[in-house]
């Protein structure tokens, strides 16, 4: 199957739904006329259109090489936003599903000597991907898995041959301060050319980064959902400033950028809603973003010239948008 030239989407079928555990269900996804779909890489993921202007990302799980099928799996979220639940609630098997092509930012690095997966609950999806296709080229590594309980692993036929391998550490019903002694204990037994790979909650990301950035071990790390809109001093108001037209708009405390934009008629592409995807990416001509995606690289940030507006706001009391 080629992809929509005007949208860049693929319309794809649910050959199957599987339960993996009490609160995750796997979905396999077919061209609806049997063909084949477009190639990735390990870490790839794909936005599913869950409904109209509400688009999710998941992670390919299945490995690289199966170009009959994506495999996904998604965890019901306590409070979904919409994305979870309406997976969970509304699709069912044969449905019609409108995704993207795959995309990876979390892709293996290809010099590194060893490779240590950390997955923590639903974060071990792309991270099943990658050891498929580390066990397919012989390639060192080791899948450490922090979940909550046993139970809750799910993916029993994807686990099973790398724990036959030998290459499966399972970590239950850890609190925090063990489960953080569990990483730096992992940590301190790689080898000299380690690269770590981390998904899952973003208190466990940000353990492995810091703990592996002190050891010197380079970290890449996936993540699907932005940074806390907490109460503070950086949800000041502020206004940005439409290059084009002169027009200035108030963004208040409570509301986004983007949505601010949207209600005075300003086009706008948006999909995610969380900086995920990139799509509202919009250069920055004069002021300082408070940059709250995870799209963007480092060195993206520190350049301060393009801001994702479905989410991050600004340190300085004016935003001058290429709009």
């Amino acid at each position: 199957m080629e992809p929509d030239a005007r949208s860049g989407t693929l319309v794809v079928r649910i050959a199957a739904i599987t339960r993996e555990t009490d609160e995750i269900l796997k979905f396999v996804l077919v061209d609806p006329e049997g063909g084949a779909l477009p190639g990735f890489a390990a870490g790839a993921h794909v936005d599913v259109h869950v409904a109209p202007g509400l688009t999710r990302q998941y992670s390919l799980l299945n490995p690289p090489g199966e170009n009959r099928q994506y495999v996904i799996a998604v965890k019901r979220e306590p409070q979904s936003r919409g994305g979870s639940a309406a997976m969970h609630g509304r699709m069912a098997l044969g449905d019609l599903v409108r995704i993207g092509s795959p995309r990876n930012n979390f892709g293996l690095a290809p010099g590194a000597a060893h490779h240590l997966l950390i997955a923590g609950g639903i974060g071990i999806t792309p991270l099943l991907g990658m050891a498929a296709q580390l066990a397919a080229t012989s390639r060192a590594y080791t899948l450490a898995c922090f979940v909550r309980a046993p139970d809750l692993a799910g993916f029993a036929e994807e686990l099973a041959p790398i724990a036959r391998a030998g290459r499966l550490q399972l970590h239950a019903g850890l609190n925090a301060e063990a489960t953080v002694a569990a990483v730096a204990g992992l940590l301190a037994r790689q080898p000299e050319g380690t690269h770590v790979y981390a998904c899952g909650p973003r208190p466990l990301m940000d353990a492995v980064g810091e703990l592996a950035r002190g050891r010197g071990l380079p970290v890449h790390r996936e993540d699907f959902s932005a940074l806390p809109l907490t109460a503070g001093p950086d949800l000041a108001a502020f206004e940005v400033q439409l290059a084009q037209s002169g027009e200035i708009l108030p963004v208040p405390p409570e509301r986004t950028i983007a949505d601010v934009l949207i209600e005075h008629g300003v086009p706008l592409d948006t999909s995610c809603e969380q900086g995920v995807c990139g799509t509202c990416l919009t250069r920055v001509l004069g002021g300082v973003p408070e940059h709250r995606d995870t799209f963007l690289s480092e060195e993206e940030r520190a350049a301060d010239d393009h801001i994702l507006p479905c989410v991050s706001r600004a340190r300085t009391p004016l935003l001058i948008l290429d709009l």
